[in-house]
């Protein structure tokens, strides 16, 4: 079922975008996550999309933003179990750093980076709320490759004492983002957020925006059923073609059932 824009939580993408597009803002979560101080977010791109070589897999990535030093940010929200995030990561971090570098440069030139997964799952399942990552030694731990490049796993659904109320309570507040809980909230984090939301909420333009973005979602979707069914139908020709020739009679016969109790639950349920 669709939602209204008003009945969005931070997790979904659009309203995690337009919220986190506000400097400040994107500002003060940066700096909570990361637990470090931020002078100034400079640039913030909404889904920056990265797409360097023709026959390469692009990225389309929610908050992409630098500060004032060149440190870069990409900050994603993800819901739903998804096994392939470390590679995915990993993928990331080098379009990030491919696209943060001129050819010809020294490798000196890539910026340090910050990839942050925002899950509404615990992606590691021990139960932290946030998971750091940068590359060590194996053979000595306490060794940091120093390649500049740290990897975090935040987990909404994290039991472990580890962070402090506040955190707790941003993490709570991605799922549910409403006027009950930032009233009830003590953090000043969640505060300055549900203003944000508010604002996005209420705006003319947003609505609009979203609108517009499910409307192309729903085309998308309809295409792609077409797609489905016109493929579906040639190959129900092609093995129409074949049975006959073989004088198979039988099988042609339960293939064409089969092929109308599909379009039967097609038309009835909408799927296939």
């Amino acid at each position: 079922m669709e939602k209204r824009i008003e009945d969005l939580n931070l997790e979904d993408d659009f309203l995690f975008s337009r919220v986190m597009s506000d400097e400040e803002i994107c500002r003060i979560v940066l700096e909570k996550i990361l637990n470090i101080s931020i002078k100034k977010i400079v640039l913030p791109e909404q889904q920056k999309t990265i797409d360097l070589l023709l026959d390469s897999k692009g990225v389309r990535l929610d908050i992409y933003v630098n500060d004032d030093v060149g440190t870069i940010y990409n900050c994603e929200m993800q819901r739903g179990k998804r096994g392939q995030l470390p590679k995915r990561s990993r993928y990331y971090q080098g379009n990030i750093d491919l696209d943060s570098i001129s050819k010809g440069e020294p490798y000196t030139s890539l910026r340090r980076s910050y990839i942050i997964f925002i899950c509404t799952f615990d992606p590691f399942t021990e139960g932290r709320h946030i998971y750091t990552f940068q590359n060590t030694c194996l053979e000595s731990p306490g060794l940091l490759l120093g390649d500049e490049a740290t990897k975090l796993f935040l987990n909404t659904k994290g039991t472990i004492d580890d962070i402090d109320e506040e955190m707790k309570e941003f993490l709570t507040y991605i799922e549910n983002t409403t006027d009950t809980f930032a009233r009830q909230a003590k953090s000043s984090l969640v505060k300055k957020l549900h203003q944000r939301v508010i604002d996005v909420k209420q705006s003319k333009e947003m609505e609009a925006e979203y609108m517009t973005l499910l409307q192309r979602d729903r085309e998308n979707i309809e295409q792609g059923i077409e797609q489905g069914i016109e493929q579906g139908e040639r190959k129900m020709a092609a093995l129409s073609e074949l049975l006959l020739d073989q004088k198979r009679t039988d099988d042609l016969k339960r293939a064409i059932r089969d092929a109308a109790y599909r379009e039967q639950l097609y038309k009835q349920f909408n799927i296939l």
